[in-house]
């Protein structure tokens, strides 16, 4: 029997006899959520909690990350473990004794704040993954890193903040890990469930800018200047032949969206421009690259068609999440044994994007699902991740807890063979 099976049985009951400690910590949280990059109020609680486990702990990496490394003294893999800590300007709906009251400012509005997204629960089953593998370190060998990451939503407009970072400030360094894990809680999955993909899992995205210059006259008297308002809509529909048309979707999905249209002031006067807001998602980077040159075609040639002038920019780039495929043929079978065979499933190709995809740049990844919509429940009638009605049925902390620690005892017992 190898060390990690050996192990299970301190895990089940580690992880059990953590459980509403691990929900306290979680509703805590929620009622105290924080915006990217100002997470300071989470990253104490966490800094807190892993100085008191005896960890080696680093603060304000990328603003408020915190990184917490058990070192178990004895040679063997460093394996990062990542959770992100930030929440979303989300008013919460949902009637719960810790809902969220929060109230800030955001992009120069007031907005509610709310972890519309569940990256509470992802700070709780980290810190309770901690407290469990240091329970143990007598028995482990090698090192784990635990990544407490601001900003995964995206830092507000000037600032750097996220996965890309705390990369850049070096924590995949000193020591390098070998491997990274990371969860996510996800409505439309049942509680008691998990969901993975391999290969390209979440999608990469691009904000799309668009700016039409034509030229400002009386709404009376549209000859006498050109009308950005009626090229934009021309671009928006041209756009969307992109996807329908264009692009061969039997490859991989791709989507186009225009969300934002902002232009003029007043009924009886066309404006000078137009500017447009969207976001691209794909799941190669070679029809990445195709889309983006066909956005620039369509949206300058209408525009020059109607005498008017189009830039197009593209920021807040994220590339795809792409779980390493022989990493995750290896710890599948430790998911179905911790969740059971009938429980773990290959789920579909995701359109959002996740900035885990920062670290597997770098380093093999594996980033799985936690269902957190109540049994009984129609997928269909929960709410998605980040509305406003996000609603997590708390028993899946548990197996989030449970699933992380057997993944990263069972990798520990069994590394891949060097070269």
């Amino acid at each position: 029997m190898n060390d990690a099976l050996r192990m299970a049985p301190q895990v089940e009951a580690a992880a059990a006899a953590l459980e509403a400690k691990v929900i306290a910590w979680r509703r805590d949280f929620h009622q105290h959520p924080e915006l990217s990059n100002r997470e300071n109020r989470t990253a104490g609680a966490v800094a807190a909690h892993l100085r008191a486990l005896g960890l080696n702990v680093q603060t304000g990496v990328a603003h408020t990350g915190v990184v917490g490394l058990l070192d178990s003294g004895k040679p063997g893999p460093v394996i990062a473990l990542r959770a992100d800590m930030d929440a979303l300007p989300v008013a919460e709906q949902v009637d719960l004794p810790f809902a969220s009251k929060e109230r800030t400012t955001f992009n120069g509005q007031e907005v509610g704040v709310m972890h519309a997204c569940g990256h509470d629960c992802h700070v709780a089953v980290l810190m309770g993954v901690a407290e469990l593998l240091v329970g143990l370190k007598a028995q482990l060998r090698g090192q784990i890193k635990f990544i407490f990451q601001p900003a995964e939503e995206g830092p507000p407009p000037g600032e750097e903040g996220g996965a890309a970072l705390m990369i850049k400030q070096g924590v995949l360094e000193n020591p390098k890990p070998e491997v990274i894990f990371g969860l996510h809680v996800f409505a439309g999955i049942e509680a008691g469930t998990l969901a993975y993909r391999p290969g390209p899992a979440l999608a990469s995205s691009d904000r799309i800018r668009i700016t039409v210059n034509g030229r400002q006259t009386h709404g009376a008297l549209p000859w006498r200047g050109v009308d950005p308002i009626v090229i934009s809509s021309q671009i928006v529909l041209g756009l969307q032949t992109i996807v329908s048309r264009q692009v061969d979707v039997t490859l991989e999905p791709a989507v186009v969206s225009i969300g934002a249209i902002r232009g003029g002031v007043r009924d009886n006067i066309i404006p000078d421009a137009v500017e447009m807001l969207g976001t691209v998602r794909t799941f190669n980077e070679e029809m990445r690259r195709d889309i983006h040159s066909r956005i620039r075609n369509t949206v300058e040639l209408i525009a020059q068609s109607a005498g008017a002038t189009a830039q197009v920019y593209f920021d807040n780039a994220y590339p795809v999440t792409v779980n390493d495929i022989p990493l995750t043929e290896r710890m599948v079978p430790t998911l179905e044994r911790v969740a059971g065979k009938e429980k773990v499933f290959v789920g579909q190709k995701i359109t959002g994007y996740e900035d885990f995809s920062y670290y597997q740049q770098k380093i093999p990844g594996f980033f799985y699902f936690v269902g957190i919509t109540p049994r009984g429940v129609d997928r269909k009638e929960s709410a998605p991740n980040h509305s406003p009605r996000f609603f997590v049925d708390e028993s899946a902390l548990l197996l989030g807890v449970r699933s992380l620690a057997h993944l990263t005892l069972d990798y520990m017992a069994s590394p891949p063979p060097a070269g």
